[in-house]
Formats: C-alpha cells, sequence, structure tokens
C-alpha cells in the first residue's frame, strides 16, 4: 500500500461577508457584528487539515470491491468503479482546534455559528484534498462518501478507516463505536475517475438537505444504477 499524503498546512481565511447570508444575518446588524467578533476569535485557530492515498483495486463482485485488501460492500460503488483500477481514498476535517473552540462556546446562538465556521474550514481542508488528488489524477472525477446513501451506510465508515490507517489520527479525526467522526465538521470519500455524471445527491430522495448539490435524478438511477438495488429507496 503506498503511505498516505498528509495536508497539515492547509491557509484558510474566514470572509464574515461570504458567511452571513448562509446564517441570514443582515449586514450591519448587531447580530452581524456579533458574528464578526466570533469570526475573529476562530481565525488565528483555524487549523484544517486532510489526508488521501492511492488505493488499488483488488477484487469486484456483485456486492462491492476491494481496495487495498479492504472490503466495501456497495452496489453503486460497484457500479461507479466498473471500469477502474484505482481509487483515491481522503479524509478531510476542520481540525481539532475549531472543535474545541466551538465547544468552549456557551451561548447557543454563538454554537450555532460556530458550526458554519468550522463548515467553512471543512470546505478549505476538502478542496486542498481535491486539488492534491488533481494533480495526480487529471479530468473528470467524482467521490462517493459513506452514510450518504443507504446503499453506502455509515457503517462502511469502519472499513474506510482501517483502509486509511494512521492516517486519520495524524490529523486528529477518530470514529466512535456509532461511526460518527470526531471533529464532526470531518468528511471521508473514495474519489476516481468519472464519465457519468455522478453526484451522490442524484440518488438521494432527502430533498430538503442544505448540502444538495444536484436534484434527485429517478431516470438517472434508472438508466445507471437499474441493478444498484435502490429502486425501492
Amino acid at each position: 500500500m503506498i503511505q498516505p499524503t498528509l495536508l497539515q498546512d492547509i491557509p484558510v481565511t474566514f470572509a464574515p461577508d461570504a458567511l452571513l447570508p448562509r446564517l441570514r444575518l443582515r449586514p450591519g446588524s448587531s447580530e452581524a457584528k456579533e458574528f464578526e467578533e466570533l469570526v475573529a476569535q476562530a481565525q488565528p485557530l483555524a487549523r484544517p487539515r486532510a489526508a488521501f492515498l492511492v488505493g488499488y483495486i483488488d477484487h469486484k463482485d456483485d456486492e462491492g470491491v476491494v481496495v487495498d485488501g479492504v472490503r466495501f460492500t456497495s452496489r453503486v460503488l460497484r457500479t461507479n468503479l466498473d471500469a477502474a483500477h484505482r481509487a483515491f481514498a481522503y479524509i478531510a476535517t476542520c481540525g481539532l482546534e475549531l472543535q474545541e473552540w466551538a465547544g468552549s462556546l456557551y451561548d447557543v446562538l454563538h454554537q450555532f455559528w460556530a458550526e458554519e465556521i468550522k463548515v467553512a474550514a471543512l470546505r478549505a481542508a476538502t478542496q486542498a484534498v481535491m486539488d492534491e488528488i488533481a494533480v495526480l489524477n487529471p479530468g473528470k472525477m467524482a467521490s462517493m462518501n459513506p452514510g450518504s446513501l443507504p446503499d453506502w451506510p455509515i457503517q462502511e465508515q469502519k472499513p474506510f478507516f482501517q483502509l486509511l490507517g494512521d492516517a486519520s489520527a495524524a490529523i486528529g479525526v477518530t470514529l466512535s463505536d456509532s461511526c460518527l467522526m470526531t471533529p464532526n465538521k470531518s468528511v471521508t470519500g473514495l474519489r476516481f475517475a468519472n464519465t457519468n455524471d455522478w453526484v451522490n445527491c442524484r440518488l438521494c430522495t432527502r430533498e430538503a438537505c442544505p448540502g444538495r448539490a444536484a436534484p434527485y435524478d429517478a431516470a438517472f438511477h434508472a438508466e445507471r444504477y437499474r441493478n444498484a438495488g435502490l429502486a425501492s429507496q
């Protein structure tokens, strides 16, 4: 197995003007100024991190794939990796520093705002790892994330962390027995070459998701994933 690449010094600059609309705060209002003070606290603490490795596909069957000796059970993933020989396993996080800072806040509203700041840090980490992977694999790519679809449930985080080995601990991310990550603003995924316009959201029926990147597409499922067991979900 190729050793993971760690991204420990990812720059991030929080822009209050860009975050205010996401929190429905009016620029210049007293709440907006309060939020800007919170951003000023968070900025020097922010240390988003990420890691990734190149995993080679050992085996494929109807129910899933084996990557570097670790089995992932998902028929959608199997279909997406049908022509692939490798995939990039990645993990990105807002960082323990922001997690601990947010946990020290007493005001419930401030806690809510802090979560949006942590999301911004996670976005920076995710973009950084995507950029690094793109250097090694130029061209169109897509990702699947454990827990994003019923076909690849959150329990699949366990083999994912097994594949990543010490990389997750090296950037400060742990997995609980219930498969929840700490810091909570962390994400894992497999990234792969893609020519089919794959986006997780196109097979997800949860309409009110704030992170939705594409509408649910029943026709897309019927055409590409009719054998993946999702028709009734």
